[in-house]
C-alpha cells in the first residue's frame, strides 16, 4: 500500500484504482460540451452591466451584421416559460429570477439576451456588439448597505424550520464563571468548477435531450419540462461525468430552458458555452455570513451556555439560507442553548449550496470561539473539546449513533505532534518566521435519499449496474462498481457501472454528502434480492423459509443467505434456474423517510434524512483537524506548510478515494480561510475578481504537507452501506483552524475571512 491507497483497516473497502480512471487521464471522460451534435448552433450569453434596474431598448444592427449569425433572443422574443419554485423550498430551481421574463434587472450579470450563430466565435463576436440602454437604480450590494431588509429566517424559509435553543441562557450567561462574546465574518466565496457551465439541447420530434453538468439528473429533467409544460418522460439529461459541481449544479438554472426553447423554436440543436465570469452571476455561490457567539462556562471549562446569531445574505426575492446553528448547537454538551439565524435581502444574484453549506461559515465561528474560550481558561483547546465531549445532542437529547470526536483529535494531535506546542502566542518560532499551531473540530450530518437501482448479472460473472447517480469527481463509478462486486461475490473487473443519465433509474442529487451511502444501499439491496434468486435456485425450500427477513425497505424478502458474504455458486445456480441472465430492480428509502418518498424520486424532489432530522437518533460523521502556519515578522507573509486531519466516517468503502476527497476538503478548507473571496463593488453590487486570475485559489505551493488518517469506526444505525458521508467533511473547521494558529503565532485574533498579510499586525 501506498500513502494514496492507504491500508484498509477494520470496516474498510479495498483501495482498488478508481473504475474511471484510464478514461479520464486518456481523454476518452465525455463532458456536457464534448457531446457529438449534428450540425449544432452556439449560444453565447448577454449579461447584465447593472445590478438593479430595466433594459429600455436594444441597438442589435451591428451584432446582427456579424456573418453567421442567426438570431438573438431577448426578452422582447424570448420563449415563453412556466414558473418554478425555488430548488431551496422544495422545487427545482435554484432562483426564481427567470431571465428574459421582462426588462426587469434584478442583479449584476443577469443574462438579458442570448445571441445564435453558425459558429461560438461569432456567437462571441455578435454579443459584443451588443448594445442595450439602460435606466439604472441605486442597489443594496451587502450587510450595512441603504436599502437591505433584514428578517429572521424561520418564517420566510420553509426548509429552515427552527432556531435550536433549551434551558435558559439568558439568565445561565449572566451567571457564568467565564464569559466571551465574538464577532466573526465570512465572505462571498464562488465555486469554480474546472468543468464551465454548458448546456447543450436537441430535440428529436417531441423529445428534449440535454447535455449539461448537473448534480441531479432526475431534478433538472423534471425542472426543465415542468418550466417548458411538457411530460417529463419526454426530456432526458445525459452526463456521465462533471467536471466539478460542490454545490453549483444541485439545482436547475435559468439558463437550461431558455436554451431548451431557442432549440425547439429553431428546430436545431443549440450548444452553450458559458464563460468563466458569466459563471459568478448565471449560477450559485457561498453567501457571506455575520455572526455572534456568546459562551459561558465554569472554570473547570465546562459550557453551561451558548447562544450562536448568524446572518446570511441573499438575493431580493428569494428567502434562500442554510441556517447552520443547527448544527453548533448540538456540538458540544452544554444545558442552556440559544440560537437566532437572519436573512438579509439585497440585489445579488440568489446563493446556493456550496461545498458544506451551512458547517464551513457556522463552524468558523464556533470553533474560533472555542479557541478563545480555552485562552481565556489557560486550557488545551484539545482537552476543552474533551470535557464538553457528549454522547447525547443537547437540544432533544438524541444519542448520536456513533461519535469518534475525541477519538479523532487524539489521532490526530499524535500525528501531528501537538504535545511539543508550546500554549503561549509568539513563542514559537524558526528565523524570521513565527509558528503557530492550531486546531478545531470538524463534523457534517449523515444524510440519505430514496435510491432505485438495477442490477443484471449473467452466467459468467459480467454485472451491469444501472443507477442515476452522479460522477463529480468523488469516485462513485469506484464504490458502486465495488459494492456490486462485493455483494454479488465477482471479480470487480467484471462489473460495468451506468450512472449520469435521467433514463436510468432515479438517485437522490449529488450533495449534503449522501451519494455514497444512498445509492450503494441500493445497489447492496439488489445485490441481495439476485442473491435472494440464485439461493432459492440450490437451496431446499424449508431453508429459505426459516431463513427469511427483510433488507431496507419497499422490497421483497432476503433469506440471511442471500444477505451474508456466504460464497455462491454462480454457474450452479443458473444451470438450477435454466437461464442465463437475472436481473432485478429494486427501490430503496431510508428509515425515516416521508411516505411519499419513491414518488417524489421519480419526480425529481429531494426527501433527504438523516443528520438531527432522524427520530429517535442523531448522526453525523467527525473528524479533527491540526494546521502548523508561519508568519514572517516582517512582510507577514502567511504560509501554511502542514495540515493534518483524522476522521471517521463509518464504513469507508474505498480508503483511495476517500483520502482524495478527504485532502482535497483539507486544502478547500485552508484556501476558504487565507485566499478565497469574491470581491464586491459596494457602490454597484457587481462581483470585481470574477476570474481566476484574481479569484484565488491555492496551487501546489501553497499546501507542502497534507496528512489524511481515517480511522475505523462501525456504525450499525444509519443505513445498509454502513457509510456516512464524507465528501463535505473536511472542509469544515479548517478555516478556524488555520485561524486559532494564526492567533497561537501572533498572538493577534482574526474573525473576518480571509485573512491576508495586510490584516497580520506583529
Amino acid at each position: 500500500m501506498t500513502a494514496a491507497a492507504p491500508e484498509p483497516k477494520a470496516n474498510m473497502g479495498q483501495p482498488v484504482p478508481r473504475y474511471d480512471a484510464h478514461s479520464k487521464v486518456t481523454g476518452r471522460a465525455t463532458y456536457a460540451s464534448d457531446m457529438p451534435l449534428a450540425n449544432p448552433a452556439y449560444a453565447f450569453l448577454v449579461t447584465s452591466a447593472i445590478a438593479k434596474g430595466r433594459v429600455d431598448g436594444f441597438d442589435l444592427a451591428e451584432a446582427r451584421a456579424v456573418r453567421g449569425v442567426i438570431d438573438i433572443v431577448t426578452h422582447e422574443n424570448a420563449p415563453k416559460l412556466k414558473e418554478s419554485k425555488l430548488f431551496s423550498n422544495g422545487g427545482y430551481a435554484g432562483t426564481t429570477i427567470q431571465p428574459l421574463k421582462s426588462p426587469d434587472i434584478a442583479h449584476d450579470g443577469q443574462i438579458i439576451a442570448v445571441v445564435i450563430a453558425e459558429s461560438y466565435e461569432a456567437a462571441r463576436e455578435a454579443a459584443n456588439r451588443v448594445k442595450v440602454n439602460y435606466t439604472v437604480a441605486a442597489p443594496s450590494a451587502t450587510f450595512d448597505s441603504p436599502g437591505t431588509t433584514t428578517a429572521a429566517a424561520k418564517g420566510q424559509n420553509s426548509q429552515f424550520k427552527e432556531d435550536p435553543k433549551v434551558g435558559d441562557f439568558a439568565k445561565a450567561f449572566a451567571a457564568a464563571e467565564i464569559q466571551l462574546t465574538a464577532a466573526y465574518d465570512t465572505p462571498t466565496q464562488h465555486h469554480n468548477p474546472m468543468e464551465l457551465f454548458t448546456t447543450s439541447c436537441a430535440w428529436i420530434g417531441d423529445d428534449l435531450v440535454i447535455y449539461e453538468p448537473s448534480q441531479y439528473v432526475h431534478g433538472l429533467k423534471n425542472g426543465v419540462a415542468e418550466q417548458l409544460g411538457i411530460d417529463a418522460d419526454k426530456v432526458r439529461v445525459v452526463n456521465p461525468y462533471v467536471g466539478g459541481g460542490f454545490g453549483s449544479r444541485g439545482s436547475m438554472t435559468p439558463r437550461t430552458a431558455i436554451i431548451a426553447g431557442i432549440a425547439r423554436r429553431l428546430n436545431r440543436p443549440i450548444k452553450l458555452v458559458a464563460t468563466r465570469d458569466q459563471g459568478f452571476t448565471i449560477t450559485t455561490y457561498r453567501a457571506e455570513t455575520r455572526h455572534e457567539i456568546k459562551l459561558g462556562a465554569s472554570r473547570d471549562g465546562k459550557l453551561v451556555a451558548l447562544r450562536h446569531e448568524g446572518a446570511e445574505v441573499s438575493s431580493r426575492p428569494d428567502a434562500y439560507c442554510v441556517g447552520g446553528t443547527k448544527t453548533t448547537t448540538r456540538l458540544y454538551a452544554c444545558p442552556n442553548v440559544d440560537s437566532l439565524v437572519s436573512i438579509v435581502r439585497a440585489d445579488r444574484n440568489t446563493p446556493g449550496f456550496m461545498r458544506s453549506p451551512p458547517e464551513v461559515p457556522y463552524l468558523f465561528a464556533l470553533e474560533s470561539a472555542m479557541d478563545e474560550l480555552a485562552v481565556k481558561l489557560d486550557m488545551d483547546p484539545v482537552e476543552l473539546r474533551r470535557i464538553n465531549d457528549t454522547t447525547n445532542e443537547p437540544i432533544g437529547g438524541k444519542p448520536y449513533t456513533s461519535r469518534s470526536l475525541m477519538a479523532c483529535f487524539d489521532e490526530a494531535a499524535k500525528a501531528f505532534g501537538w504535545s511539543q506546542r508550546s500554549s503561549q502566542p509568539k513563542s514559537m518560532a524558526e528565523g524570521d518566521w513565527l509558528i503557530g499551531y492550531g486546531c478545531a473540530a470538524t463534523c457534517y450530518p449523515t444524510q440519505m435519499g430514496p435510491a432505485a437501482a438495477r442490477v443484471r448479472l449473467q452466467r459468467d460473472g459480467r454485472t451491469r449496474v444501472e443507477i442515476a447517480g452522479h460522477e463529480i469527481g468523488t469516485g462513485a463509478y469506484t464504490v458502486i462498481a465495488q459494492t456490486a462486486a462485493e455483494r454479488l461475490g465477482v471479480p470487480l473487473e467484471k462489473v460495468a457501472v451506468f450512472i449520469g443519465d435521467s433514463d436510468l433509474p432515479p438517485a437522490p442529487v449529488a450533495g449534503g454528502s449522501n451519494s455514497t451511502a444512498s445509492t450503494c444501499s441500493a445497489v447492496m439491496m439488489v445485490c441481495d434480492q439476485i442473491r435472494q434468486r440464485l439461493f432459492k435456485a440450490v437451496m431446499p425450500d424449508s431453508l429459505t423459509d426459516k431463513a427469511k427477513e427483510t433488507v431496507g425497505i419497499s422490497q421483497a424478502p432476503t433469506t440471511q443467505a442471500a444477505k451474508s458474504n456466504r460464497p455462491l455458486d454462480i454457474e450452479k445456480a443458473f444451470d438450477a434456474l435454466g437461464v442465463s441472465v437475472v436481473e432485478e430492480y429494486g427501490e430503496w428509502k431510508p428509515e425515516g423517510a416521508p411516505l411519499d418518498s419513491f414518488k417524489a424520486m421519480h419526480s425529481g424532489h429531494v426527501r433527504l434524512v438523516g443528520g438531527h432530522q432522524m427520530q429517535d437518533k442523531i448522526a453525523y460523521a467527525f473528524g479533527a483537524e491540526f494546521v502548523e502556519v508561519r508568519v514572517n515578522r516582517f512582510t507577514h507573509e502567511i504560509r501554511c506548510p502542514r495540515l493534518v486531519g483524522a476522521f471517521a466516517a463509518g464504513r469507508i468503502m474505498n480508503p483511495r478515494t476517500a483520502r482524495s476527497q478527504l485532502m482535497g476538503g483539507l486544502i478547500w478548507g485552508m484556501s476558504s480561510a487565507l485566499l478565497e473571496a469574491t470581491e464586491i463593488d459596494e457602490r454597484n453590487a457587481r462581483y470585481v475578481n470574477d476570474n481566476l486570475a484574481d479569484y484565488l485559489v491555492p496551487v501546489n505551493a501553497d499546501v507542502p504537507g497534507v496528512e489524511v488518517i481515517l480511522l475505523s469506526e462501525q456504525d450499525d444505525h444509519i443505513n445498509p452501506a454502513g457509510a456516512k458521508g464524507l465528501g463535505e467533511l473536511a472542509n469544515v473547521g479548517t478555516n478556524a483552524a488555520i485561524c486559532n494558529a494564526l492567533y497561537h503565532a501572533t498572538g493577534q485574533r482574526i474573525r473576518k475571512l480571509p485573512v491576508r498579510l495586510e490584516n497580520i499586525e506583529v
